[in-house]
């Protein structure tokens, strides 16, 4: 694996050259997939094993839209205090792209990260958005006080290497583990219907180049960040990603079409996933903010407010099961709950120490609550 100085030199290379033509890993052993019951379940397998797929090693890892001040403003103090708090109760694998808080995000983690030893954590940050200084950020963003950037999509070639050289001088760090082409779906309002024709620019040109620099050894990884699963499914039919974060497809509310398509097609093939928003953005952990777009859909209230019950009545809370539940699979190698503070990232990590009773789970199938053939996180 090359260091940040090699790799910053292989890409002013590749830039001249265009222009001239740690459930935190669980009891069987660190990076160990956790036993599930269900159609989908696989007896417990050790990650990163030789000629697999990289895997991130720790089954929650953090998010990090929260700390480039999505929904709210967040200090420079409470980032640090919140990454610090992550670090201290086991958490390795951290998630954060360009477009949290315009940099932000990247530029917080970095700070954190940079005294830390490489080789002891995973980081995954993404590409699609070039940022470039402005007086200020453009209005209307997911991002409370963002830095003043402005933004433009660049799935090529060179706008691949340029972002991750970005993301390098951002974070401070000596390298990024995972690379992953972000937003570049039919959900993202800036491209609506024309999602396709940025698909085709990184057909020709992200894709590739993340595949050199896989080969290379610049990145242990590739893959796809993403809300919808259409994206995810073209990928496997023109390339050879290694793992996918798909965020918004698998929740306690929302899990049918990731269980029947999308994991089997990921899982065919080798290809882990990392589920992203595994709260439904909060939603899960008591707020009234589902996912992303402010809007709650119709019956999801009362399926929480049921669900709820359930789990009081066994003695646990919600967030708990929510989190165990999307990390069951054996196909999901990390979930990636966002934090704002100490507290929140506390109760995110010992939320999947906690024994849920079988009878739980069963109790949320026989309500038709989650899917009859849903993977379940096991005690054994």
């Amino acid at each position: 694996m090359w260091n940040r100085r090699q790799f910053l030199s292989a890409a002013a290379t590749g830039a001249a050259a265009f222009a001239a033509a740690p459930l935190l890993a669980s009891a069987a052993g660190e990076g160990a997939v956790m036993p599930t019951k269900g159609k989908h379940a696989t007896r417990s397998v050790p990650t990163n094993a030789p000629g697999s797929k990289f895997r991130p090693t720790t089954r929650i890892g953090l998010g990090g839209v929260a700390i480039g001040n999505g929904f709210a403003s967040t200090s420079d103090a409470q980032a640090q205090a919140t990454l610090e708090t992550a670090w201290a109760a086991g958490v390795r694998y951290f998630d954060t792209s360009p477009w949290y808080g315009l940099g932000l995000s990247e530029r917080r983690f970095g700070r954190f990260l940079h005294t830390r030893d490489a080789n002891e954590y995973v980081l995954s940050t993404k590409v699609g958005r070039i940022l470039t200084a402005a007086d200020a950020p453009p209005p209307k963003l997911l991002w409370s006080d963002a830095s003043p950037f402005s933004y433009r999509y660049d799935y090529s070639s060179a706008g691949v290497r340029r972002s991750v050289e970005d993301s390098l001088q951002r974070l401070g760090v000596s390298r990024i583990d995972i690379v992953f082409i972000h937003d570049l779906s039919p959900d993202n309002q800036d491209m609506g219907d024309k999602w396709t024709e940025y698909f085709d620019q990184a057909v020709k040109g992200a894709i590739p180049e993340l595949t050199k620099m896989r080969e290379e050894g610049l990145i242990k990884a590739w893959g796809f960040g993403v809300n919808r699963a259409e994206p995810a499914l073209r990928a496997l039919e023109v390339s050879d990603p290694d793992i996918f974060l798909l965020a918004t497809q698998y929740s306690l509310t929302n899990h049918e079409e990731a269980l029947s398509k999308t994991f089997p097609a990921l899982e065919k093939r080798g290809i882990s996933v990392v589920v992203g928003s595994p709260l439904d953005a909060g939603y899960l952990a008591g707020r009234n903010r589902y996912l992303y777009g402010g809007t709650i859909p119709p019956g999801v209230q009362e399926k929480r407010a049921r669900m709820s019950a359930i789990a009081a009545k066994h003695g646990i809370d919600l967030r708990t099961a929510a989190l165990q539940f999307a990390a069951a699979p054996s196909v999901v190698s990390s979930v990636i709950p966002g934090a704002r503070t100490p507290e929140q990232v506390k109760a995110n990590v010992q939320s999947m120490k906690v024994a849920i009773p079988d009878t739980f789970w069963e109790a949320l199938k026989k309500e038709g609550l989650i899917a009859r053939d849903a993977p379940v996180p096991s005690k054994a």
